[in-house]
């Protein structure tokens, strides 16, 4: 009856039917299930690459995607993990699952890379490594484990600024996110004395975030006397350091030197978790390759954590893909395949460097003043070149030069070819 009633009322302006679909639109939108859900805001770097999709100049460069290419712009794809890929084909293996931790073959291999052939922790079994779904996913891994188990504060503290995803990793999995200094503004470099600082007064037993190599978004690393100082205040502290490890090789082009911070912790008594990607130095970008490790006290223990990491596995996503790390295992223990997997490194990483001295001489023949040292001095994909928003919306509308508001560069985006505009551009803006 009320329905006739409100139909009766509303016909005398539309018409009956009009009035009915009216308000079956009406009482649908008051049953819908999301009606208070939010538009959320949108991603930054997806925003740069949009626009710059949309933009017709044929100079235009975009700076913002976090990905390797070749100096014609293009995704490159190794060798070795073509080569792989070959091998993995002629075998005709099945397609079952794999078992919650992952691929064996691979797990051990990622902690070799990790720690070492040598390494006192993989010779005492007093470590465990599991796979992940790249460095995302293991590190989600590692931030469920520490929510449920870590038995300090439940509270990470993140080198300022870091990772985007860092935080809602975190957060999502109930752990809370602080920050310490570790960017100066000034100097585009290290702030050793705030980071020390900081790290002195954060509570024991907390949790402590540090970028192994080639920190991203800013590409500045501590050197190797800093990183000394960091790991004995963090002793002192009694911090439990988290290594993210997502530029191993990638970073200078020797796996080793890469993973020197995350060893000379280790060597100084801590026991760490880290979390591995394979995407960057394997450019294995979409096969989603990764691995988290826990360093325990002994074999024992090592064992115990290993079965809650599972279980912490299974309803998350039962077990990982079996593709990417066939690919990554053949490659690190195929000695042939390793050694032009590590050479490509050399390659891939030598580019990067290249560019930056590149950019950096550029910017003096434009007769450019600045200190542009910081370019050189940071390492690895990111360089933040201490352009301001204001500057970064002038070289976006003057020169179609696209990279995020912070003035953070992805050097893979540039190339011999475009070298020269983009060092124009920056002096344009600057001077």
């Amino acid at each position: 009856m009320a329905l006739r009633a409100t139909v009766k009322s509303l016909a005398g302006g539309v018409g009956r039917e009009q009035c009915i679909r009216m308000l079956s639109v009406s009482s649908a939108k008051q049953a819908s299930w999301w009606t208070d859900v939010e538009m959320g805001p949108p991603d930054a770097i997806l925003g740069v690459t949009e626009a710059f999709k949309k933009d017709s100049n044929p100079n235009k460069i975009n700076l913002g995607v976090g990905a390797y290419r070749d100096d014609n712009g293009k995704p490159f794809v190794l060798a070795s993990v073509r080569k792989a890929e070959e091998l993995i084909a002629s075998q005709k293996l099945d397609k079952e699952y794999l078992g919650i931790g992952g691929l064996a073959d691979f797990t051990k291999a990622s902690a070799k890379l990790a720690l070492g052939a040598d390494s006192e922790v993989l010779q005492s079994g007093r470590s465990i490594t599991v796979q992940g779904i790249s460095g995302t996913g293991s590190l989600r891994i590692g931030a469920n484990f520490l929510q449920k188990f870590f038995p300090g504060n439940k509270v990470i503290y993140l080198p300022s600024p870091s990772w985007g995803n860092h935080t809602p990793i975190f957060k999502h999995a109930g752990v809370d996110v602080k920050a310490y200094r570790y960017y100066d503004k000034n100097t585009c470099g290290f702030d050793e004395a705030g980071a020390l600082e900081d790290i002195a007064n954060i509570p024991k037993k907390s949790i402590i975030m540090l970028h192994a190599c080639a920190h991203n978004p800013t590409g500045v690393d501590p050197k190797p006397d800093q990183w000394k100082a960091l790991s004995k205040v963090i002793k002192e502290r009694e911090l439990f350091p988290f290594f993210d490890m997502a530029y191993q090789g990638f970073a200078s082009g020797d796996t080793d030197r890469d993973a020197g911070a995350l060893r000379q912790f280790i060597q100084d008594g801590h026991n760490v978790c880290l979390s591995q990607s394979f995407a960057k130095n394997m450019g294995l970008y979409g096969e989603r390759v990764g691995a988290f490790s826990l360093i325990c006290q002994d074999a024992d223990e090592a064992k115990r954590c290993e079965s809650q990491l599972k279980i912490i596995i299974r309803p998350m996503y039962s077990n990982p893909p079996v593709n990417g790390a066939r690919i990554a295992s053949t490659i690190m223990n195929t000695p042939d395949l390793n050694t032009v997997w590590l050479e490509e490194l050399e390659v891939m990483s030598g580019r990067i460097i290249t560019m930056r001295e590149q950019l950096v001489a550029n910017l003096q023949k434009e007769g450019s003043t600045r200190n542009w040292q910081h370019i050189t001095d940071q390492i690895g994909m990111f360089c933040f070149t201490g352009i301001g928003p204001d500057q970064v919306a002038k070289m976006t509308k003057d020169f179609s030069v696209y990279l995020t508001k912070d003035g953070r560069i992805s050097v893979a985006g540039i190339s011999s070819k475009n070298n020269a505009y983009l060092a124009h551009a920056m002096h344009e803006v600057t001077k």
